[in-house]
């Protein structure tokens, strides 16, 4: 009898162990995203969307997005039908849903909330930072080496975008008698208001121009273009619009940043808090160079980017 009560024992703790696999259940369920605009932006937002894209084809998990949240009761409506679908990872494409996720995060304790560029604390809530000041740097130095005039200028959203700083270091460092000017739309899509501030500049006899807000930046390099000046993209590979225009582009790879998160979602390793990315993580990079850079300032220009890569310091701070 006791004989038999093994073999039943062996045989049921055979048949648990065949059943149980060496992989962890998956985490990821459904994936939400959150746009403060619309898709349309040819920039920021889009490159948001095309990373929830890439999570629903390289994670075959379903995923859902909204446009225009930017009050906090539309986010909550949407973070409530999130929920009801079952999803349990919801992006906040920008700053400002940092604030908003970190009013709220404490209701939905099975939710992981995902947001850019703010400050957060909570056990479900994680926010990614783009150490975006070197990227601002190699631009500056591009902007400082083509100018003709030795005025360059930046139109940016605001001011605490830390590529803006970069820029103006990493022109100076380039040529320290290099003119930078320096103004602010204060919002990421006033078109109107960032036309205006390149006019201002254009009548200063500025030539090259970084366009640092991606509402606004298209139709600031079509202008510069009809202008025969010179721009530096933002945020994706600009050079489509004009190889003897668009200098180069500062190009964050939001897309790609996704579906990493999204991976160490699903394999419980997604930390919170806050977590910083830069170029050494292949997340940030500079685009394509305009033909009319002159080779060896494109290599130096590479090598330089290199250093950076593998020492974690610009030129400027050796």
């Amino acid at each position: 009898m006791k004989k038999m009560q093994f073999i039943l024992l062996l045989i049921i703790t055979i048949l648990i162990s065949g059943c149980t696999s060496n992989t962890a259940p998956s985490k990821l369920e459904k994936v939400g995203l959150l746009l403060e605009d619309t898709i349309d932006d040819k920039g920021w937002n889009f490159k948001g969307y095309q990373g929830l894209l890439k999570i629903h084809s390289e994670l075959d998990v379903d995923v859902y997005f909204k446009e225009e949240i930017d009050s906090l009761p539309k986010v909550m409506e949407a973070v409530n039908e999130y929920q009801e679908q079952g999803v349990n990872l919801i992006f906040g494409h920008g700053r400002v849903f940092s604030d908003y996720f970190s009013e709220i995060n404490s209701k939905y304790p099975d939710i992981h909330f995902v947001s850019f560029n703010g400050t957060v604390s909570g056990d479900n809530l994680t926010s990614l930072h783009f150490n975006s000041h070197a990227m601002g740097f190699f631009a500056g130095m591009v902007a400082a080496e083509m100018t003709q005039s030795n005025k360059i200028g930046v139109i940016a959203a605001f001011s605490w975008q830390p590529e803006i700083e970069g820029f103006v270091k990493g022109a100076k460092y380039q040529n320290n008698t290099i003119d930078v000017s320096v103004d602010y739309v204060k919002d990421w899509a006033d078109v109107d208001k960032a036309l205006h501030l390149l006019a201002k500049m254009h009548e200063d006899g500025i030539d090259v121009y970084y366009p640092a807000g991606d509402g606004f930046h298209i139709p600031l390099i079509e202008e510069i273009k009809k202008n025969g000046q010179f721009a530096i993209g933002f945020v994706s590979d600009q050079s489509d619009l004009g190889d003897s225009t668009v200098l180069t582009s500062t190009v964050q790879h939001v897309d790609n940043l996704y579906q990493v998160v999204a991976e160490r979602f699903n394999r419980g390793e997604l930390e919170t808090g806050n977590l910083y990315y830069d170029f050494e993580d292949g997340v940030i990079t500079l685009g394509e160079f305009s033909s009319i850079i002159p080779e060896e300032f494109q290599a130096e220009i590479h090598s330089v980017i290199e250093s950076y890569v593998n020492t974690g310091k610009l030129p400027i701070e050796d």
